[in-house]
């Protein structure tokens, strides 16, 4: 295993069960190499809630993913919470501020689709 520990925004976590093809393969291959993947429990916040709308069917649940894949839940601790408040307002989206609060805390490289997180200046694997 090589490369940095990562941390997998909501989107690609869609993208890597339901459609890998969507991935760019270079990334596929990062995230089954990392010594580390992370999924953080607001990840699976943020999918419940667009499910409960009807915006998005998952197969599995968010944790039943996790385990099949090895990979690791990341709990939301207040310390993540409190460094939200010293980001800048690139982002309006809580779940992505929070993940990039989280990445920044545990020195994880966050895995995502969405370029407005580059602005935050943290390790991005851009998909």
């Amino acid at each position: 295993m090589t490369g940095p520990a990562l941390l997998l925004d909501s989107n690609v976590v869609v993208w890597f069960d339901q459609r890998p093809a969507r991935l760019p393969a270079t990334a596929v291959r990062q995230i089954e190499s990392a010594p580390q993947v992370f999924i953080s429990a607001v990840t699976a916040w943020e999918l419940a809630i667009e499910q409960s709308l009807g915006s998005l069917t998952l197969a599995s649940p968010v944790s039943s993913f996790v385990r099949t894949n090895g990979m690791i839940e990341l709990p939301v601790a207040i310390r993540h919470g409190e460094a939200v408040r010293s980001l800048p307002l690139h982002h309006r989206d809580p779940f992505d501020r929070l993940l990039v609060a989280q990445a920044m805390l545990e020195g994880l490289t966050l895995v995502t689709g969405d370029h407005v997180l580059l602005q935050y200046g943290i390790p991005i694997l851009m998909v």
